[in-house]
């Protein structure tokens, strides 16, 4: 049955002006004139959870949302602007936050707050409202160029700065996407996956959540398995954070297969790949699945060995041999080893990285691994080392500020703690620029 004039329909227009994917679905299912039970069992679900899909105006499962859309025939660019946010219509001083419950959930909105600890609260807050409608384009110049500056910031911790430009560069990633380029749209959905990975890192799981589901929806519509691949990477790492270990395994698999079916011929391929064995052994370690995280690690050594000692500045996936051995001390303390986590980075040092981000990624894991194994000074002392090359590492990081916590009430006067405990200290905050005061 042709399904062309159907989506062409006032009907089809109407859904996907309004945000209302699941109106779609049921459209086309409609259409095939197939049942709740007929496109329910096609997609391995109850009748009751496609009734739900078609009803909610919220997307809650983006995977479910793809695959039913897929079933009934729903043209993808005709999806794709069903789930985008929609554009500026109302005033200016009108405050919009992406969360449907945000205002009736004050315990979110305070861990919201409180989710950095550099720059002002109300960066956080602009880019929750830039997740809720698009911002209007800034004309601010090459995005090319400042998606690359956007990434520096990441990789020196800098994410008050980072998310006060996140906005600009959202509004501008969707007007250039309106041209239905494919190198445009990889392009947005590269500018959702580092919105999602800054977001992760602050513990802002649910804004995190929701750009992860961004990022993914526009790397599909671009056909760009490298863009695919980070956007699913964000958004398994997201789930993994969730309790939802075997659902972040489940995508990270297939799309690991997928970067894997182009051949890695190219060291950027080849990246991709060795990134996301990485976190897949990360994921499984938390799962407490030891004998598969292992092998896992090993994989990604030997995919990584082809790569440069250092990865090159702007790679999408910065991998190296030497990354890969700091997922193994990450990959240890997951699996409860503290013993073995101290011995796989026993060899690393931080001029092996090339961002400060790396260089105290080494710090925190190592810090980890010696607070497991009881050694508070070791701890204060890999923390201080981690502040010294990124204090947005220590500061901004909710589990790691958690072990700073216990650390200075438990062991106060262990060498270095003094010295930390000044160094991440609230500081007042100058809320005209989004920056501390000196």
């Amino acid at each position: 049955m042709p399904d062309g004039p159907l989506w062409n329909t006032a009907k089809a227009r109407e859904s996907a002006e309004q945000r209302r994917p699941g109106a779609l679905i049921r459209l086309g299912r409609e259409h095939r004139a197939w049942t709740l039970s007929d496109l329910g069992n096609r997609l391995g679900c109850s009748p009751a959870t496609i009734s739900r899909l078609e009803r909610r105006t919220r997307v809650v499962d983006l995977d479910l949302i793809h695959r039913a859309a897929h079933a009934v025939g729903v043209p993808r660019h005709i999806l794709l602007h069903s789930l985008a946010p929609p554009t500026p219509t109302a005033p200016a001083t009108t405050r919009v936050t992406a969360s449907p419950h945000a205002e009736e959930d004050p315990m979110r909105r305070r861990t919201l707050l409180a989710a950095t600890a550099t720059g002002s609260a109300t960066l956080l807050m602009g880019l929750d409202e830039a997740l809720a409608v698009t911002p209007a384009p800034t004309g601010g110049g090459p995005l090319d160029a400042r998606l690359v500056a956007a990434r520096k910031l990441y990789d020196k911790g800098a994410h008050g700065t980072l998310l006060a430009v996140l906005p600009g560069l959202i509004g501008d990633g969707h007007a250039a996407a309106a041209s239905r380029r494919e190198i445009d749209q990889a392009r947005l959905s590269s500018i959702y996956s580092l919105a999602a990975t800054v977001l992760g890192k602050l513990g802002s799981y649910e804004q995190a959540r929701l750009t992860a589901d961004r990022a993914r929806t526009w790397a599909e519509v671009s056909g760009s398995p490298l863009a695919a691949a980070a956007a699913v990477r964000e958004l398994a790492i997201v789930l993994r954070h969730q309790d939802r270990a075997a659902e972040a395994q489940r995508l990270m698999t297939a799309a690991a297969a997928r970067v894997e079916a182009t051949g890695l011929r190219t060291d950027a391929s080849a990246s991709a790949y060795a990134q996301m064995l990485c976190t897949l052994a990360y994921t499984a370690a938390r799962a407490g699945q030891r004998a598969e995280a292992l092998a896992l690690t090993e994989e990604a050594r030997r995919a990584a060995r082809r790569l440069p000692p250092r990865a090159p500045a702007g790679r999408l996936f910065p991998i190296s041999p030497a990354a890969v051995d700091l997922y193994a001390v990450g990959v240890h303390w997951a699996l409860g080893d503290a013993g073995a986590a101290l011995d796989a980075g026993k060899n690393l040092r931080p001029e092996l990285f090339p961002t400060p981000e790396r260089k105290a990624r080494l710090g925190t894991d190592m810090a980890r691994a010696w607070w497991a194994w009881q050694r508070p000074a070791q701890t204060a002392q890999a923390l201080l080392s981690a502040y010294r090359a990124s204090p947005g590492e220590v500061r901004d990081r909710p589990t790691i500020r958690a072990i700073v916590a216990e650390l200075t009430a438990r062991h106060p006067h262990a060498d270095g703690v003094r010295e930390l405990r000044a160094a991440i200290s609230p500081r007042p905050v100058d809320t005209r620029h989004g920056a501390r005061s000196r």
